[in-house]
């Protein structure tokens, strides 16, 4: 079993930058992948980026391609999200999530643990 905390969120402006953080306890994240969620008001939780366990492969969604970078640190069970260029329309409450399998993996039932969040609010 894995415990998450998320760190990093905040207000910034558009064009602005913001590093979100995912801390893990309990087992490695290297035991996961680990995908980032975000929720806004009124919508469905949607996949953001998604990394394997290995760190070899990556996702992300349209939306958000070319502006943000998942990874991992293994020496601090840490998994980041890097947002540069942030839009008003990247406002949510961002969830990081562990998941059992080797590969990426971007849907919601496919995870089984998850943080509490953290929100991310850009203005114009």
């Amino acid at each position: 079993q894995v415990q998450l905390v998320e760190s990093g969120g905040g207000l910034v402006q558009a064009g602005g930058s913001l590093r979100l953080s995912c801390a893990a306890s309990g087992r490695t994240t290297s035991s996961y992948a680990m995908g980032w969620f975000r929720q806004a008001p009124g919508k469905e939780r949607e996949i953001v980026a998604a990394i394997s366990r290995s760190g070899g492969n990556t996702y992300y969604a349209n939306s958000v391609k070319g502006r943000f970078t998942i990874s991992k640190d293994y020496a601090k069970n840490t998994v980041y999200l890097q947002m540069n260029s942030l839009k008003p329309e990247d406002t949510a409450v961002y969830y990081c999530a562990a998941a059992t399998p080797w590969v990426v993996v971007t849907t919601v039932s496919d995870y089984d643990y998850w943080g509490q969040g953290t929100q991310v609010t850009v203005s114009s």
